[in-house]
């Protein structure tokens, strides 16, 4: 077992120095709202970030930095030409005849400049329909298409909303039944996927859990005598933070609070820094306090993701209670996978002494960097 603890030590190590390589970004999000009418007539409207664009077309000709509405309008034919290639509705198997026609407008979402380009296909009478999307991916593998897609289906009006990644590329959309249970599975994964894209939030719960199978004694971490009592401890903190980021995700998604996004990320950061500052000068031995404190600024942060996924309006609280849930099942599944380690190791002077503190080092030096970009 001695032989095996500096192998895990270093594993551990390794991810939290592989975590300092993750920039804060904003979200590469883009939007498709459509609708199908009976005469299998697609029309909507798809929105796309000009940055985006920029980075797989290189519109910026004259290299300023900026992209000019002129420089938009002189490669029009070329942005139609790409996204028509990695846009491909079908219904039934059979291939929709799609264009993006003109006039183009700009908007704004999250203090980012988006392409408004409307759209229309004319598709099969019947069948399900078929949307393939690959636009962007080969420059940022995080980006994400918002689906939102409504059509009458057999009885009444439906709506879902879907998600494609570069993991699911391809969506089907019943047009027999709609199901508001597709679009609730979907926002649960995004919440999964989210929180573990989210290395700020994983350092922030791992700075926790590193002391969670510690006591002090004698000025001094050592391991605790009862895995019991380990298990009792991380679950009030785990629910601590639970309960905090569920009510500030929630109040901030249906906007009945609202703070500035910048400082909020700012704020996380800090929270990381604290943590980890915590486990090796312990001035909060009650951790479930600071969770909790601390948790209300991350539920802002995972309400700041929520939104830029976008909210369907007619399917608010749905949404919110899927993306929340996936959040929980996600931090569950990193609990899950580091707690084990550290009771394994927990009774080692190496761990106690070194490691704790040399993690805690490495988690803080990150920490202070997502300060400085995000100020």
């Amino acid at each position: 077992m001695n032989r095996l603890l500096p192998s895990i030590a270093s594993l551990l190590l390794a991810i939290f120095l592989l975590a300092s390589n993750a920039q804060a970004h904003q979200l590469s999000t883009a939007y498709l709202q459509a609708s199908m009418n009976s005469t299998g007539v697609l029309e909507g409207e798809l929105q796309v970030r000009l940055y985006d664009l920029e980075q797989a077309l290189a519109l910026d000709s004259d290299g300023n930095g900026k992209l000019l509405w002129s420089e938009l309008q002189t490669r029009e034919a070329d942005v139609s030409l790409y996204l028509n290639h990695h846009l491909q509705i079908s219904r039934n198997n059979l291939p929709c005849t799609l264009i993006l026609p003109t006039p183009w407008q700009i908007d704004s979402h999250f203090n980012e400049g988006y392409a408004v380009l409307p759209v229309r296909a004319q598709c099969a009478l019947s069948g399900d329909v078929k949307i393939n999307y690959s636009a962007f991916f080969n420059d940022d593998s995080q980006h994400k298409l918002l689906i939102n897609f409504k059509h009458d289906s057999n009885t009444s009006p439906s709506s879902e909303n879907r998600v494609i990644s570069i993991t699911q590329a391809e969506i089907i959309f019943s047009t027999e039944n709609g199901s508001r249970l597709t679009s609730f599975r979907e926002f649960i994964y995004q919440g999964m996927t989210h929180i573990w894209a989210g290395t700020d939030h994983i350092l922030f719960l791992c700075s926790l859990l590193l002391s969670c199978v510690l006591t002090r004694h004698q000025n001094h971490w050592v391991g605790k005598t009862s895995i019991r009592e380990i298990i009792i401890h991380t679950t009030w903190i785990v629910t601590a933070f639970t309960l905090a980021h569920s009510i500030t995700l929630t109040a901030t998604a249906l906007n009945i609070v609202h703070f500035p996004s910048r400082w909020v990320e700012v704020g996380i950061a800090l929270s990381v820094a604290f943590a980890a500052l915590n486990n090796i000068f312990p001035i909060v031995l009650r951790l479930g306090v600071l969770t909790f404190c601390f948790g209300l600024l991350h539920g802002m942060g995972f309400a700041g993701a929520l939104g830029e996924l976008g909210i369907p309006a007619d399917q608010q609280l749905l949404t919110v209670l899927a993306f929340n849930l996936g959040v929980e099942i996600g931090q569950m599944a990193i609990v899950i996978i580091v707690l084990p380690i550290l009771i394994a190791v927990r009774n080692s002077i190496w761990y106690t002494r070194y490691s704790l503190t040399a993690i805690s080092v490495v988690i803080m030096l990150i920490a202070a960097q997502w300060v400085f970009q995000r100020l």
